[in-house]
């Protein structure tokens, strides 16, 4: 589109695929450079340094665009473009929170502060965007009324997105793809194995690392399950999505997942939970959706793809021909980009 882009994002280093990627943005995509800054994901003294790298960053390139990702990503960006108009620089604060944050119930102690702190940073925003209804909804209720314009834009899918993967010759019965962290649901997925094992050979692929990641390999040894699991790390999503004969997202929580979005794209059998904006990528697709956490309805669903996978791919056939109408990275862009427009007083162009 024409834009000049920059990137500032956790140092730490990521998985193969992720620092693939920042590589290509840094010499390929982002003219304006990829910058990394420690970033933990509770709040702690490296914040100060985050936010100060942002700030720098953002007053060099003279940016007049910082949108922030995520509870933290939206603090530093905030913060930073908050202390850079008081020097005078042309330059708007975007938010886009990704559960993170809202997840909190505002009745426990960590729910009332990171609340309170979404409402102090709320007055520094010059723009809201939410990737689904819920996430709008959930904003409103948990930390109160928009202090500034918000709009609902939803994540888009690329045309190379839509493709069907061939299935390996070994793939298993049910695969998972994300982090693995307790909100996720994996331990609910090896509960269900366990029980469907009772009764029949069945077989998991549970692609993905995160902070629980021990546990589960712990957890699936417990249950026995360690010739019928496998736990391979993050890998892409297309390439995991031909390791296993159809998709699990067993979450407790969720905003918008990508991972849903693109098995649609690839018309991938889908078992899925009914949390965050899942119901909105399904909408009239006659995909069931069961609630989060409960083992019995997962295992129940598993069954039924083990004994007619024909209704699931069906419904996959439908739910690919809805996201392909209503979810494009093109259309997402063009909104975002719209909203920073209108958004920007006494800036003429970006």
């Amino acid at each position: 589109m024409g834009h000049h882009v920059g990137l500032i994002c956790d140092a730490r280093p990521a998985d193969k695929a992720a620092e693939s990627t920042l590589r290509n943005l840094n010499e390929n995509i982002c003219d304006l450079g990829v910058v990394r800054a420690a970033m933990s994901r509770h709040i702690g003294l490296s914040d100060l340094t985050a936010c100060r790298s942002t700030r720098l960053f953002a007053r060099d390139v003279q940016a007049q665009i910082l949108h922030g990702h995520g509870a933290k990503g939206g603090a530093y960006a905030r913060l930073a473009a908050h202390k850079l108009k008081r020097g005078d620089q042309d330059i708007c604060a975007f938010y886009t929170p990704h559960g993170g944050s809202l997840h909190y119930s505002p009745g426990s102690l960590q729910g009332y502060i990171f609340m309170e702190l979404e409402r102090r940073l709320g007055r520094k925003t010059d723009g809201l965007i939410f990737e689904s209804a819920y996430s709008a909804n959930l904003y409103q209720t948990k930390v109160g009324a928009y202090p500034c314009e918000a709009r609902v834009i939803p994540n888009g899918l690329k045309p190379q997105d839509f493709h069907e993967p061939a299935l390996d010759e070994n793939a298993a019965d049910f695969v998972f793809v994300g982090e693995l962290r307790h909100l996720k649901g994996v331990d609910v997925l090896l509960h269900s194995l366990a029980e469907l094992r009772k009764k029949q050979s069945v077989t998991a692929y549970i692609a993905g690392g995160g902070p629980d990641a021990a546990e589960f390999k712990a957890l699936a040894r417990k249950l026995n399950l360690t010739d019928a699991v496998s736990f391979p790390g993050p890998i892409p999503a297309g390439a995991a999505f031909t390791r296993g004969r159809c998709l699990i997202v067993p979450s407790r929580a969720e905003s918008f997942p990508y991972i849903v979005l693109e098995a649609g794209a690839a018309r991938m059998p889908m078992i899925a939970t009914q949390v965050g904006g899942i119901p909105e990528i399904v909408e009239g697709c006659n995909i069931p959706l069961l609630p989060g956490g409960d083992t019995q309805a997962l295992t129940q669903e598993m069954q039924a793809f083990l004994d007619k996978p024909e209704k699931f791919v069906e419904r996959a056939t439908v739910l690919r021909n809805s996201v392909a109408k209503r979810f494009s990275v093109d259309g997402m862009a063009q909104a975002i980009t719209d909203f920073y427009r209108s958004s920007m007083t006494g800036i003429s162009d970006i």
